[in-house]
């Protein structure tokens, strides 16, 4: 039996500017992260407009915390500190662990069309929070090809930390759920 449970909160997102000029929707952020930590942040990276995320994310660093990219629509090319390069799709996903230390850069790699993509930052346990880094680079192939009995029939993004869940339906943009262990 499942337990139907009222939103606490609903947040209205905001429409920053990121890296060299990236244009996105920011489901949640600074203001909400001590509400919601482990999760710090949900980016929707989302435009018909080039000019709106061709500059992309050139080199940066993280600290302490893991990124998830699922990438919905064209094609994003990371390079990173330690020697790791690789491109992420339609339907890829890269789930970083920036532990100790890494400078990196997103960068989309197109300049026509519309871009979709998903970015979730997840904050690491002060007991691990300083562990190696270990990015990893996952084709849309790779995820479907894991047999599993409970693949949904829907395609979601979903991730568990520290008893918290975050699930994101693909198929209605904007629709998050947190799923938080009974007390």
């Amino acid at each position: 039996m499942s337990i139907v449970r009222e939103p606490v909160s609903i947040f209205s997102s905001t429409q920053p500017m990121e890296g060299a000029g990236v244009r996105l929707k920011r489901a949640f952020g600074h203001a909400e992260a001590p509400r919601l930590d482990p999760f710090l942040l949900l980016d929707d990276i989302h435009s018909n407009n080039p000019e709106d995320y061709v500059a992309g994310f050139p080199w940066h660093p993280h600290r302490g915390i893991e990124t998830v990219t699922y990438v919905l629509h064209r094609d994003i090319e990371h390079g990173d500190s330690i020697g790791n390069r690789g491109a992420i799709g339609d339907g890829d996903v890269q789930w970083m662990t920036a532990g100790s230390g890494i400078v990196h850069q997103e960068m989309p790699q197109t300049t026509i069309g519309d871009m979709r993509g998903l970015q979730l930052w997840i904050n690491l346990p002060a007991s691990i929070r300083i562990t190696q880094c270990s990015p990893i680079l996952s084709t849309v192939a790779e995820i479907f090809s894991r047999k599993s009995e409970s693949l949904p029939l829907r395609r979601t993004l979903s991730c568990s930390a520290l008893g918290i869940e975050l699930r994101s339906w693909l198929e209605r943009p904007g629709s998050v759920s947190f799923s938080y262990p009974e007390k």
